[in-house]
């Protein structure tokens, strides 16, 4: 994968990102305070052999104390240190666990000891640090001198090396719990752990997200980005506003371009023969397939040319009702040959050239009666006089949308953004496939604005429909707030 792949797998899933990188730094502050504070003292010891005005003698005694420095290191971490330390201070410890407290250093090439005391109390590392300078000055000096004789030239020898106090140490500061250290580590942490529940969801999360990521694997186009809207919320037993006839607020305008956008780009899909019969079908009942496919047909007789709308959805229909048209007599009556096809069809009142041949008596057998020469009669015949398109059944629940397909041009195929799995959709153009249909796009319905671009939302112009010129009406924003007009 890009970078931009990561980014865009980040960017769907920042919520559990964002919450991790919380936790992260939670975590690193819950730690910090937990944590006992360590201070830590410094007091500096400097090996000498006391002044000379011999210069030989100044150079052999600053060499000595060199070679001499190294094994003072060792002394100062012993326990004899450790028990004149404890016998100054009154310290209620023992020398290995106080030891453990104190770090020697010796800078290379000098003659000086660095020791560092560490306490959870910063006046009592400094205690600590000049008492064991201290200490290990009156241990070299025992060394030094114990069972020996001092020469009687004076001359500097090893029994004439002894440790100073070159600086003494101030309250200690700070070194643990490295607050900024941690709370870094626990962000990098937080965000790593992010990273990967994001890769992990996007590995497992099976819901279509993208018109590019549906494209690269099914090879097949999306044609249209129907946003989420208020409109487009359809209630069983009500009313559908069609969001295409312009009379709704700036929130629907975006849901409006979206089904325009769908009409050109069927008109462009193929120009020497454009698509006549188009099936609307949906991977499931609750993708918006009957909302898609009104508003679309709504949407290609707003641009002029004659739309008629079938039910084919003999089991659940919801055309005639969501139009607020009579559901009687229609397609099944049709089919048996019952009634012709003029004496059902209802135009609707507020698009004109949109015709609605609502389902009629739901039937027993839809499936054989929607694959039948009758059939595929009815849709030639109203074919040769305007576009037709049919509101089918879901593909994966009953075979009727597939079968439909044989006697259309195509079909479009309605997924839910971030509902529809990618294998609910694989499984539903395997069914279109089957029978030698055509699948003529994709179309992402309740699509959200922050993951689609090119939606207008109104703020420079709306759109209004007037049924009675059949056209649209361009009101730039500044001459409607200044007229008052409403759109």
């Amino acid at each position: 994968m890009e970078l931009k792949d990561y980014v865009r797998i980040v960017l769907a899933h920042w919520l559990g990102v964002l919450l991790l990188a919380v936790a992260g730094v939670a975590g690193a502050v819950a730690y910090n305070v937990t944590q006992p504070k360590v201070y830590e003292a410094t007091a500096t010891g400097y090996v000498t052999a006391g002044a000379s005005n011999n210069t030989s003698e100044a150079t052999l005694a600053d060499s000595l104390a060199k070679a001499k420095v190294t094994s003072y290191v060792a002394v100062a971490t012993s326990t004899k240190v450790a028990d004149r330390v404890i016998s100054t201070l009154g310290l209620q410890t023992s020398p290995a666990v106080l030891i453990g407290d104190i770090k020697v250093g010796q800078p290379t090439g000098t003659v000086l000891l660095n020791i560092s005391a560490r306490d959870g109390d910063p006046a009592q590392a400094q205690r600590l640090a000049d008492a064991w300078v201290t200490a290990l000055a009156a241990e070299i000096k025992t060394l030094d001198t114990g069972g020996q004789s001092t020469t009687s030239s004076g001359s500097a020898g090893t029994d004439g090396l002894h440790i100073e106090t070159l600086s003494q140490a101030s309250p200690g500061s700070l070194v643990l719990p490295r607050t900024k250290l941690n709370l870094l580590a626990g962000l990098v942490l937080g965000l790593l752990l992010g990273l990967a529940y994001a890769l992990v969801r996007h590995q497992f999360d099976r819901r279509l997200r993208s018109t590019e990521e549906v494209q690269k694997r099914f090879g097949i186009p999306v044609i249209g980005t129907i946003p989420t809207s208020s409109q487009m919320r359809h209630q069983v037993g009500g009313a559908l506003a069609l969001a295409v006839t312009g009379t709704a607020e700036s929130s629907s305008a975006s849901t409006a371009e979206g089904f325009r956008k769908l009409r050109t780009n069927l008109a462009y899909m193929d120009v020497d023969q454009p698509p006549r019969v188009i099936v609307v079908t949906s991977p499931k009942q609750s993708d918006g397939k009957s909302t898609v496919a009104a508003n679309l047909a709504a949407a290609i007789a707003i641009g002029g040319q004659p739309v008629t709308l079938i039910d084919g959805d003999l089991r659940r229909p919801t055309v005639a009702g969501s139009l607020s048209l009579v559901d009687g007599a229609g397609l099944t009556d049709v089919l048996v040959g019952r009634v012709k096809p003029a004496e059902v069809m209802q135009d609707h009142p507020d698009v004109p050239g949109l015709q609605v041949l609502a389902s009629g008596a739901i039937p027993p057998n839809p499936s054989e009666l929607l694959g039948s020469n009758a059939m595929r009669t009815l849709i030639g015949e109203l074919a040769q006089d305007a576009m037709v398109i049919i509101d089918a059944p879901p593909l994966l629940p009953v075979t009727d949308a597939a079968v439909l397909t044989r006697s259309a041009d195509g079909a479009i195929v309605v997924v839910s953004h971030r509902a529809t799995l990618d294998s609910e959709l694989a499984a539903s153009l395997a069914h279109i496939t089957a029978v030698h249909g055509r699948t003529l796009g994709i179309v992402f319905n309740r699509m959200r604005r922050t993951a689609a671009s090119g939606f207008y939302g109104g703020d420079y112009y709306r759109y209004e429909y007037k049924p009675e010129t059949n056209r649209r009406r361009i009101i730039p924003r500044r001459q409607k707030e200044k007229t008052g007009s409403t759109a």
